[in-house]
């Protein structure tokens, strides 16, 4: 079974996260699958709009634990020590730039977030377009509080500097209400509405002309990428082998906890 899923519905693609028994988390295939549907719906002369969401209880849950840092010896995202970070760095980067494939989409993106969308999941909601959030879920980025650093970089873009500070400072997790309040998210709806909302926008930016769309959000995103936004990504990428390996057991351990019951004090 296909771990993200296709489906075209008039001028909407909607790709959905399939790993409902791990809340959706990202294991080796499914950073490949996402962008494999992002072109295909770039392909897509009759598509103008992607939904992205996820199945099951979560948008996505982070990285799947249980295959990377719970798996003995090494593996793609844990190396046994000495570790190389070259080795690390590209594996990561390659993740990263897999998920910047909805950042780099000529049609808009606009993410439906509900349970969670923590950790790596964060990373994937973030590089889409527009985020509708139910106000019960949550999002932040957890391994901060020991064990990662955001690859993708883009709290500090749609926060700004003191806000993303909080964030990755903490570890926090916020719910939509308070991602709406600080600008992270579009818009925070009571669970039974998210559907709703999300069709609502979809159906209006569907209504435009795919060229239109395409230059407001290319002319959008090189502003954005005019400030440092890959040259900030590297550096994070890196960072986060750095943390993955740090010499922290006992803390490392707490944090894999943290993230497995996806909250954290």
């Amino acid at each position: 079974m296909a771990k993200v899923l296709y489906e075209k519905d008039g001028r909407i693609a909607r790709i959905t996260l399939n790993r409902p028994d791990v809340m959706n988390a990202i294991d080796m295939d499914i950073p490949h699958e996402l962008a494999a549907c992002v072109a295909r719906a770039n392909a897509d002369d009759g598509v103008h709009v992607i939904v992205l969401g996820g199945s099951g209880p979560a948008f996505c849950a982070g990285y799947d634990l249980t295959a990377y840092a719970e798996t003995e010896g090494s593996n793609p995202g844990v190396q046994e020590m000495p570790w190389d970070p070259m080795k690390d760095y590209a594996f990561m980067k390659q993740n990263t730039d897999l998920f910047m494939s909805l950042w780099r989409s000529y049609r808009p993106v606009i993410a439906k977030v509900h349970g969670h969308a923590v950790a790596g999941g964060s990373d994937i909601a973030l590089c889409s377009d527009m985020i509708v959030m139910s106000e019960d879920a949550h999002i932040g980025y957890m391994p901060v509080r020991v064990w990662g650093c955001p690859t993708t970089a883009m709290w500090v873009y749609r926060l700004g500097a003191e806000r993303a500070k909080r964030m990755l400072l903490t570890g926090d997790k916020i719910d939509g209400h308070e991602a709406e309040r600080i600008g992270l998210v579009h818009k925070a709806v009571p669970a039974d509405q998210l559907d709703a909302e999300v069709e609502r926008l979809a159906e209006r930016m569907a209504g435009i002309p795919i060229n239109q769309l395409m230059m407001q959000k290319l002319m959008i995103n090189q502003a954005i990428e005019s400030m440092g936004l890959y040259q900030t990504q590297m550096i994070a990428t890196l960072f986060d082998g750095i943390t993955r390996h740090s010499p922290e057991d006992e803390l490392q351990e707490a944090c894999r906890r943290c993230l497995l019951e996806a909250s954290c004090p």
